[in-house]
Formats: structure tokens, sequence, C-alpha cells
């Protein structure tokens, strides 16, 4: 059940026209395009924050406490940047670039092996949200694409992981992440380019991958994301209608004002999929 507290709609009269028109368009007009880390998965279990796929390696227990110790430098440096509002998007986008390629390099230097990628997906701290497991099987029903576009530190790899330990990777599924080498005994030997961060990952690039036939003529988009730059996924597509639902999980009061002049739909303190649900319901009809 969505809890009203927890949901902002930024302009009640904006969001019904671009839910009106999506309906007008039906479920073949309509694609999804989502992040993965702290979108699609909870950021908070059993009180503990889970900010990403990365994090959760970075705690030590997977690789090396060097490697931790490392990449903790590297996250204390590069993360406030990442988050400080103030700062113009091109310096951000030279920060993450920066502390990505920092980071593979460091990875791949540690031993990073496929194995450390199960172990995470299996120890259960990182889960989907509320509601995501019924969400996935409802695109999937009703045929519309899902396309996950996500700077994971872990690459699509981990990402699949998650879904296959649901069985839920489902054909309508499509992803763009970023995707490392391997050498035959599962250890990373290598990152493909171009890296993908946090500002720079949008549909632009799909147009190079097989799918985007897929997508290409469903003009209508729900947008799902949790930090500023998610929003730029969409840039470069040419979309008809847009609704960008953007989900809040920390500092509210300092960025909510962001929030609301990037997003049409706010949801907070770690607020289940079940209004998406229902907007994707209300669509399909």
């Amino acid at each position: 059940m969505v809890d009203s507290k927890n949901v902002i709609i930024v302009n009640n009269k904006d969001f019904e026209n671009k839910k009106k028109n999506i309906m007008g368009g039906g479920k073949y007009k309509i694609h999804v395009l989502a992040d993965f880390d702290r979108t699609l998965t909870k950021a908070f279990v059993n009180g503990e924050s889970t900010p990403s796929v990365i994090s959760e390696l970075r705690n030590g227990h997977y690789i090396s406490e060097e490697y931790a110790k490392k990449a903790q430098e590297l996250a204390a440096k590069y993360h406030p940047i990442e988050m400080n509002v103030k700062l113009p998007i091109e310096k951000k986008k030279k920060a993450m670039q920066e502390w990505w390629s920092k980071h593979f390099d460091l990875l791949i230097k540690s031993g990073l092996n496929k194995k450390h990628l199960q172990q995470i997906a299996d120890h259960g701290k990182i889960k989907f949200r509320e509601g995501a497991i019924e969400f996935f099987d409802l695109l999937n029903e009703n045929k519309i694409p899902l396309v996950i576009i996500s700077s994971s530190g872990l690459g699509g790899d981990s990402i699949k992981m998650f879904f296959d330990k649901e069985d839920k990777w489902y054909p309508n599924i499509d992803m763009v992440s970023n995707t490392y080498i391997w050498d035959d005994k599962g250890n990373a030997v290598g990152i493909k380019k171009p890296i993908i961060h946090v500002f720079n990952k949008d549909e632009t690039v799909l147009k190079d991958f097989p799918f985007f036939n897929k997508v290409k003529d469903r003009k209508n988009v729900i947008l799902l994301g949790d930090s500023l730059g998610d929003v730029g996924m969409i840039e470069g597509f040419d979309y008809q209608s847009l609704i960008k639902v953007g989900f809040l999980n920390e500092d509210v009061e300092k960025q909510i004002d962001s929030y609301k002049k990037a997003y049409d739909v706010i949801l907070l303190n770690d607020e289940g999929m079940e209004f998406v649900n229902k907007l994707v319901r209300e669509i399909i009809v």
C-alpha cells in the first residue's frame, strides 16, 4: 500500500497531463528507464544504509583489507563531489571519470573475481525494493521494455546475478552498464570503454546496442532514479511524454528543493514500488 506521506507530486496538474498523454498511447508506446542501486534496490536493510553494490565490496570482507582501505579513500575524496548540488555538472563529470577509472584499476590489481560478485548477491544485504518483484512481473506480462542504465562499479554481471537469484531476468529487460573483461579463471583483467558514471549515463548510448529497436518507437517513458544525475538518462532520446520518479533516500531537507526541480514525483523514506506499480496499471488498462 502506498504511504501518501512518502509521495510528493511536485505539480499535480502537470503530472496528470503527462499521465493522460501516456495512457493515450497505451502499453505499446511506453518503456521504463531505470537506475539500479538504491532505485530498484532498497536504500536501507535492517536499519543499515546500503548505498550501492560497490559499497558492499568496499567493506573489506570480500577481496582484501588493503583494497577496502584504498577504495574507501577514493570514496571519501569523490563522493562529496558527487553529492554537492552547488558544483557545475562538468566539474562533477570530470571527477566521476577520475574516480571510476582509478577504482576500476584498483579492483583489477586487487584480484576481483566473479566469485566475489556472486558472494555479494548471495549475502542478502542488498535487496530489491518492496513491490519490485511485482513491478518486474507487471512489465514482463505486458511486454513493456525495462532498460536499466547503471554506473555500478561492479558492472552488469553483478546486477544480473540479483535478478537471476529471484528468477526475474525476463526477455523484456536490457541493460547498459560497465562491463568487465574476464579471463578463463573468472579474474577481471580489463574494463570495456566508455566508462559509465552517474553523470554521463543517458539513452544516447542505447543507439549502439541491438535492443535499441525495442524502444526507439516507444516514445512515452517512465524514468526511475535516485540521484540528480539520473534524470540525465533520458538525454538524447526523442520522447513525447516523460514522467520522472525520484527516490530521495537521504539528506531530504538539504536536497528536496533540487529534487523538486528535477523530478515529477519524489518518493521518500525508502518507499516501495507501489506508486510506480499503480501508475503502470493505470497506463496499461
